[in-house]
């Protein structure tokens, strides 16, 4: 039988995927655990095995092709998953529907709107390549209701042809739909029109003085032997998104440091009820549940700036996204509902996330949805630094590594574990009072972590 691989479910607000490599040819055997091409996001990468054990019949894809969910990547033709269909097809032999069951035919007004719904797909193509990707998480969703103008808009606005997806990108970037011209069938603007449109702002610098002049490009051969390496699509996307959040981003640093000497006796008191749970403690699983507690004594960190820049998204939930060097570049998974897990649910959701991370096999979904990051070089050195806002969170946590300092207990110097804290914030959410008073209130809980309990 020849079963087909396709691409599996990309999460929320994903429409695309690369076709990173193909890691077979056609003709050869495979496993079902074999990877027969990696497909990358802007945000990971992922090995897309063969499911079934056999013969790769076809390969449909080849390096640099966009796919969508559901695209055909290849055809393997296997007898186990004969075998395991012919077994279905027993069981399922008296389970055929009845012909009543069958479908009624469309009524013209159902044809109708299903012409007009082919329509708006034709008028809005795929970006193409040279579009910039919109970040994981962050894409809008389009309004449920037919498109309405928003309230005060401006007239030229509301009569432009455009979907209520690309209107709704249209005002996140600020961009007045009047001015622009559509490509799409019957001039419909699509959202390449929109990129296209703000990106000539920019580079004409007539954008409201958002426009930056282009960084010069040198020649280093003139000065010796140079070799050029290609970066990695993590790499790549990755600078985008960083290039994009910290011009627009008003970020400033708050940095602290916490007593964890009680803390980290703690921790390693700890380490043989964690071997019984086979999960490895670390400082920052720690820190993660010290977080939360001042996330919830500190609500506006753990939001989102409205769209329109009026409102805050406050978040009920608590997402923490844990940046994960990898060989391929940084990424950012997220341990979901910090708050509602226990101290080695959340070392060992850490342990889970952090090697997959590491072996490229995420999901898309598990690098969503979080609503606070914290950003750990503890184990590498360092004294602090000044990590980039996450968008669309509004602050990072920074950790660097700890070390012992004397500290004056009032009659004299004693030898304590200082943790640096670093806390980079949205100024346009978070005034600087209010992020001192956050971090002093997290090193408090970290120096005594009896303090969550509360």
């Amino acid at each position: 039988m020849k079963i087909e691989i396709k691409v599996p479910g990309l999460g929320d607000g994903v429409d695309q995927v690369d076709v990173a490599a193909v890691e077979v040819a056609e003709g050869a055997s495979v496993g079902a655990d074999d990877t027969l091409v990696t497909l990358e996001t802007d945000k990971a990468a992922m090995d897309i095995p063969a499911d079934v054990a056999g013969t790769v019949v076809q390969i449909l894809v080849k390096a640099g092709d966009k796919l969508a969910e559901g695209d055909l990547i290849a055809v393997v033709d296997s007898e186990q998953a004969e075998d395991s269909a012919e077994s279905d097809s027993q069981d399922s032999e008296t389970e055929k529907p009845a012909e009543s069951d069958a479908p009624e035919s469309d009524s013209p007004d159902t044809e109708t709107e299903k012409s007009e719904a082919a329509e708006t797909e034709a008028a809005e193509p795929v970006a193409e390549e040279n579009d910039e990707p919109t970040p994981l998480g962050d894409r809008p969703t389009p309004p449920a209701k037919a498109e309405t103008a928003a309230p005060n808009a401006d007239s030229s606005t509301s009569s432009a042809h455009a979907s209520p997806a690309v209107r709704q990108f249209a005002r996140e970037l600020g961009a007045d739909l009047g001015a622009i011209s559509g490509s799409g069938r019957k001039g419909r603007i699509t959202r390449s029109d929109v990129t296209a449109f703000v990106k000539g702002l920019l580079t004409s610098g007539s954008g409201g003085g958002a426009g930056l002049e282009p960084l010069p490009d040198y020649d280093h051969s003139q000065w010796g032997e140079t070799e050029l390496l290609s970066l990695s699509r993590i790499r790549q996307l990755t600078a985008k998104n960083l290039s994009r959040s910290w011009p627009q981003i008003p970020q400033v640093t708050q940095f602290d440091e916490s007593d964890i000497t009680e803390l980290e006796a703690f921790r390693q008191a700890q380490k043989s009820l964690a071997d019984q749970q086979e999960v490895k403690l670390t400082l920052l699983a720690l820190v993660m549940k010290a977080v939360v507690h001042s996330l919830r004594s500190f609500p506006d960190f753990n939001s989102s700036l409205h769209a329109d820049g009026q409102q805050l998204v406050l978040k009920k939930y608590f997402h923490i996204g844990v940046a994960v060097e990898t060989e391929a570049g940084l990424v950012v998974p997220v341990v979901r509902d910090v708050d509602q897990k226990g101290i080695f649910e959340i070392a060992a959701a850490l342990g889970d996330l952090s090697g997959r991370a590491r072996q490229r096999k995420l999901k898309p979904d598990e690098m969503q949805g979080s609503s606070f990051t914290i950003s750990s070089l503890g184990g590498i050195g360092g004294t602090a630094f000044t990590p980039v806002v996450n968008h669309p969170n509004v602050a990072i946590l920074g950790l660097s590594r700890s070390q012992m300092k004397p500290v004056w207990d009032g009659s004299e110097f004693q030898p304590r574990l200082m943790l640096p804290l670093s806390l980079s914030y949205d100024h346009r959410v978070i005034d600087g009072a209010v992020a001192a008073r956050f971090t002093r209130h997290l090193a408090d809980n970290l120096a005594d972590i009896r303090r969550v309990l509360l």
